[in-house]
C-alpha cells in the first residue's frame, strides 16, 4: 500500500512539473565541432556559403563576437556545462588526467531545466572534465532525441556533429590526388600560414567539411519542422571552439576561439528577443554565458554559484548588451603539450599574456602534428622557407602581446612594445589580472600538485589560497619590469619557503633569458637542492636555455625519482622544449622511470614514443 501512495506522490509531482512547464519554449543546440567564424561567408568575406545556417540567420540573431573561452574540445564542453570558467574550477586541462566535482551547491545546467519540467537530452558528445550526476540528461547517446518526451513537455535537445573535426584534416597524399570541390586555386590562406599547395588544400577540404556539415544543420531542422516544432523552438548554432587549420584549435588566437553564432527565434517566442528577425548583434558573449541563457530563455532562476549572464531573454535588451565588449580565454595543457596563456579582449584590442614565453607555441602536440600542414610547416620552418611572420609560431613569444583584431585579424603585429599603445596595453594588464585574483585562477599552481590538494574541492581551494595566487601572479609579472628594478625582489622570491614562489621566481628568470644571468649560481643550486623536482627542472631549464649547462643529466635524473605521472608529464614537457629548441640530446632509460608513471599512456605512448625511448 506503501508503494503505491508514493507511486501516486511521485506521479502527481511529475505532472505538475510538466504542466508547468507547458507553454515554455523549445531550445535546441547544433554544436559543429572545430569551427571558428572565419570559413563562412556569413561571419568572414573568405568564408564559403552555409545556405541551413543563412536560413537560421534571417529568422534570428547573428552574434559576430561569439567566442569560446577554451581552444579544445573538453575545456570548452566544461566551460558551457558548467557556466563557469576553467581555470575557477580546474576544468581546463586537455585531457582530463582526473575529473573534478562541481562546486558546493551548482548543477551542471540542464539539471535546472528538468527540475523546472524539462526533458533534456544529448546527442551525444559529452567530453567534460567534470563529474556528471544522473540529474543531468534524462538521456545522452547516439540515440537521445526530444521525441520520447511526454505530451506538451518542453525539451532542450544538443546535437553535435562531428564532420569538421580535426580528425577529418588527418589525410594522406593520397587523399590529395582526390582533389576537392571548393576551388583549391582561390582558398585564402591566413599570412601566417605557408602560401603552399598543401595548404590551399586544405583549406579547400576544410570548406568542403564545412558545407557538409551546413547540410546536417539543415537535416535537423528539417526534423524540427517534420514535428511542427519551429515556431516554438529556439535552435542555436556554433561551434564548439575555433577551426582546425595549424595553429588555431588549442591556441587561444582569434582563430582558436572566436566562434559563429546564429541563434534562430521562434515565432511565438519573438517577445523574448530584443530585436527584429534577421539583425546582427555585435555584442560579446562566451561559452561562459550559453547555459545562464538557456535557463533565461526557459524562465529559470539563474543560480547563484556562476559566471555567466544571458544575453538572450527575459529583460535582455538591446541596451544591455551595448556595453558587453570583453571576453576572456584561457590556454593550459593540451594533451601532452604543457604552456600557460590567458587573453582578453575588449573591443577591437585583444592582450595576450603570456606567462612561459619560452615555450614555444609549435612545441610538439602529437595529435596536432598528424596533420600533414603542421608538418609542412615545421619542415619548412627548419629549412628557412618561412618569413618572420610564418617563422613566429616556432620561436619564443613575447611575455605580453597586443593586437588591434579589427585591423591585424590574424594576429601578425605585435603593438605590446610601442610606446602609443602602453595606456592601452596597462589597462587590459589591469583587467586580466584583477580575473585572474578574483576567480582566482588555479594554473599559478601546478597541475600535480592541484590534483593531490585541490581536486576534491578546487573552488573552496582556490579561495582559502587567494592571497599566495595573488603572490605568485605578483613574481610572474616581474617579467614584464626592466630586470634591474625587479632583481632583488625576484632574488629574494627565489630564497622564498613557498616552493611555488621559488617555482615562478625560475619561470621568470627564463623568462628574461640572459638578462637574469646575474643568478647563475642561485639557480644552480636550485637545480641541486630545491626538495621540488620540477623546481630543479625549472633552474636547469633556465640553465639550458642561457647556454650555461646541458640541462639533460638533471631533467632524466628528475623524471627517474617522479612517482607522480603528471609531474612526469610535465618534466617531460621541458625535455622536449629542451630537445627541440635548444637542441640537447637526451639519453633516457624506460627501465629507469617508475612503473606507476608509465602508466599514463600521455608518458608511454605519446611523449616517449616521441623521444624514440624504447
Amino acid at each position: 500500500m506503501k508503494k503505491k501512495y508514493f507511486q501516486i506522490i511521485i506521479a502527481l509531482f511529475v505532472f505538475t512539473q510538466v504542466t508547468k512547464a507547458q507553454n515554455k519554449p523549445n531550445i535546441v543546440w547544433i554544436v559543429s565541432e572545430d569551427n571558428s567564424k572565419h570559413y563562412m561567408k556569413l561571419f568572414d568575406e573568405n568564408g564559403v556559403t552555409t545556405p541551413n545556417i543563412e536560413k537560421l540567420a534571417a529568422h534570428g540573431i547573428t552574434y559576430t563576437h561569439a567566442f569560446s573561452n577554451a581552444a579544445v574540445c573538453s575545456a570548452a564542453r566544461s566551460t558551457l556545462i558548467a557556466s563557469s570558467y576553467g581555470p575557477r574550477l580546474a576544468t581546463h586541462y586537455h585531457r582530463k588526467i582526473e575529473k573534478v566535482e562541481m562546486p558546493t551547491g551548482v548543477e551542471m545546467f540542464p539539471a535546472y531545466l528538468r527540475k523546472n519540467g524539462y526533458y533534456t537530452t544529448n546527442c551525444a558528445k559529452e567530453d567534460y572534465n567534470i563529474v556528471k550526476k544522473e540529474n543531468v540528461w534524462d538521456e545522452s547517446s547516439k540515440k537521445a532525441t526530444w521525441k520520447k518526451r511526454k505530451d506538451g513537455q518542453p525539451f532542450f535537445h544538443v546535437f553535435n556533429i562531428g564532420t569538421t573535426h580535426e580528425s577529418r584534416m588527418h589525410f594522406s597524399e593520397e587523399d590529395i590526388l582526390k582533389g576537392t570541390e571548393n576551388n583549391q586555386e582561390t582558398a585564402f590562406i591566413q599570412p601566417n600560414h605557408p602560401q603552399s599547395a598543401l595548404f590551399k588544400y586544405s583549406v579547400a577540404r576544410y570548406q568542403d567539411k564545412i558545407q557538409q556539415m551546413d547540410s546536417e544543420v539543415g537535416a535537423v531542422i528539417a526534423e524540427l519542422e517534420k514535428d511542427d516544432l519551429l515556431n516554438d523552438t529556439f535552435i542555436f548554432y556554433y561551434g564548439d571552439h575555433g577551426g582546425v587549420l595549424p595553429g588555431s584549435k588549442g591556441y587561444i588566437n582569434e582563430m582558436g576561439v572566436h566562434v559563429p553564432l546564429v541563434v534562430y527565434i521562434p515565432e511565438n517566442y519573438k517577445n523574448l528577443a530584443f530585436t527584429k528577425p534577421g539583425n546582427k548583434q555585435d555584442a560579446f558573449v562566451s561559452f561562459v554565458d550559453f547555459g545562464a541563457t538557456v535557463l533565461n530563455i526557459a524562465g529559470v532562476d539563474i543560480p547563484k554559484g556562476i559566471d555567466g549572464k544571458p544575453f538572450l531573454g527575459k529583460n535582455i535588451s538591446a541596451k544591455n548588451l551595448a556595453s558587453r565588449d570583453e571576453t576572456f580565454s584561457y590556454a593550459d595543457r593540451f594533451d601532452e603539450k604543457y604552456d600557460m596563456v590567458r587573453a582578453v579582449r575588449k573591443g577591437n584590442f585583444k592582450y595576450t599574456r603570456n606567462y612561459q614565453p619560452f615555450n614555444f607555441d609549435g612545441l610538439m602536440n602529437n595529435y596536432r602534428y598528424r596533420q600533414l600542414g603542421y608538418q609542412q610547416w615545421r619542415t619548412y620552418f627548419e629549412s628557412d622557407k618561412l618569413n618572420d611572420v610564418q617563422s613566429k609560431f616556432f620561436e619564443k613569444k613575447s611575455a605580453e602581446e597586443l593586437y588591434d583584431i579589427e585591423k591585424d585579424p590574424y594576429e601578425t603585429n605585435n603593438l605590446a612594445n610601442l610606446p602609443e599603445y602602453q595606456k592601452t596595453v596597462k589597462e587590459l594588464r589591469k583587467n586580466l589580472n584583477t580575473r585572474i585574483c578574483s576567480m582566482p585562477d588555479l594554473s599559478f599552481y601546478p597541475e600535480f600538485y592541484l590534483l593531490k590538494n585541490a581536486f576534491n574541492n578546487p573552488v573552496a581551494f582556490g579561495q582559502e589560497h587567494k592571497k599566495d595566487i595573488k603572490k605568485y601572479l605578483k613574481v610572474a609579472d616581474y617579467m614584464l619590469a626592466d630586470f634591474d628594478k625587479i632583481e632583488k625582489k625576484l632574488i629574494k622570491s627565489l630564497d622564498s619557503n613557498d616552493p611555488w614562489e621559488r617555482y615562478w621566481a625560475i619561470i621568470t628568470c627564463s623568462s628574461f633569458g640572459t638578462k637574469a644571468i646575474s643568478l647563475t649560481k642561485k639557480l644552480e643550486k636550485i637545480e641541486a637542492n630545491d626538495p621540488e623536482l620540477i623546481n630543479s627542472v625549472r633552474a636547469a631549464e633556465y640553465l639550458g636555455i642561457i647556454g650555461k649547462k646541458n640541462p639533460a643529466n638533471s631533467m632524466t635524473t628528475a623524471l627517474y625519482n617522479s612517482k607522480d605521472s603528471t609531474e612526469a608529464l610535465l618534466i617531460l614537457n621541458s625535455i622536449v622544449l629542451m630537445r627541440d629548441g635548444y637542441n640537447y640530446k637526451f639519453n633516457i632509460d624506460r627501465s629507469r622511470i617508475n612503473p606507476n608513471v608509465l602508466q599514463e599512456k600521455l608518458i608511454s605512448d605519446v611523449r616517449l614514443a616521441y623521444l624514440n625511448v624504447k
